[in-house]
């Protein structure tokens, strides 16, 4: 009888219990485990880089506060379709951010920072990265439609002004309006959440197509879900604060978030 050894090396995931599988392994790059209190370490990193470079950071805050105020101005007659459009830059934002994606990478790589080469740092994997944003504007429709149908079922009678829109979310008087709302926007956040938290970030460092980084995705929030709770409460918590500012603390929270987006992919994914 041939020694067992002597056939080559064994396949030791086999048959062991929470073991990748083998083609998935062969796909799928591993993931970290982080302590619950990280992403405050990502967002300090984001400060950071944005600091370095804020002038080319600038310019992509801009662009986000920019889009938020022309939303107001082609729909200030419709403002059912602003809160829909405007919370949509939580789902359209990890697309967006790519450029300052790169201007982190720039700057880990010790290269001299620039905006010039981010603005199209997407087109040598313009297939994955443009079929990723499509799903993602896909999803900011749905979500807008879904926006307006819980509005309209709970204002039957008139819209609500903008300027009214928080009076009513913090009224006592619209309770079941207010957990519809933001249960339906949540789903949407979660869902893109998930799939995208550092999907973008890694078809541009590695030229990943949309599947691998949606899955590594998917896997880095199931390992980690308490820090990427966190991560997701930090976000939640600057965009809205920069909404009250009527679309202002974009031009700052943005490149950090974005910034802090590449430090968060750098330690999830090996």
């Amino acid at each position: 009888m041939a020694d067992e050894d002597s056939a080559g090396p064994r396949d030791v995931s086999r048959g062991v219990p929470g073991a990748p599988a083998p083609d998935e392994a062969s796909i799928l790059p591993g993931v970290r485990k982080v302590a619950p209190l990280e992403p405050f370490r990502w967002l300090a990193r984001g400060w950071d880089d944005f600091r370095h470079a804020w002038k080319s950071s600038i310019f992509y805050g801009v662009v986000f506060a920019l889009m938020g105020w022309l939303i107001v101005l082609v729909f200030r007659n419709a403002y059912e379709y602003v809160w829909g459009l405007t919370t949509g830059f939580l789902l359209v934002g990890p697309f967006f951010a790519t450029g300052i994606y790169e201007l982190s990478r720039q700057r880990e790589r010790g290269e001299a920072v620039s905006l010039a080469p981010t603005i199209d740092i997407w087109r040598p994997n313009l297939g994955s990265i443009g079929m990723f944003a499509l799903v993602l504007g896909v999803l900011l429709l749905v979500w807008s439609r879904a926006s307006l149908i819980v509005i309209a079922l709970s204002f039957p009678d008139e819209m609500p002004s903008l300027q009214g829109f928080m009076e009513n979310a913090l009224s006592p008087r619209n309770l079941e309006f207010v957990l519809a709302y933001f249960a339906v926007g949540g789903f949407f956040a979660a869902l893109v959440f998930a799939i995208a938290v550092v999907s973008v970030p890694m078809m541009l460092d590695r030229n990943t197509d949309g599947i691998v980084a949606a899955l590594t995705s998917l896997r880095v929030c199931r390992e980690n879900v308490l820090p990427m709770t966190v991560w997701a409460a930090l976000i939640v918590i600057l965009i809205g604060a920069s909404f009250l500012l009527w679309f202002a603390g974009l031009v700052v929270a943005v490149p950090v978030i974005g910034h802090a987006t590449w430090h968060a992919y750098r330690a999830l994914v090996e």
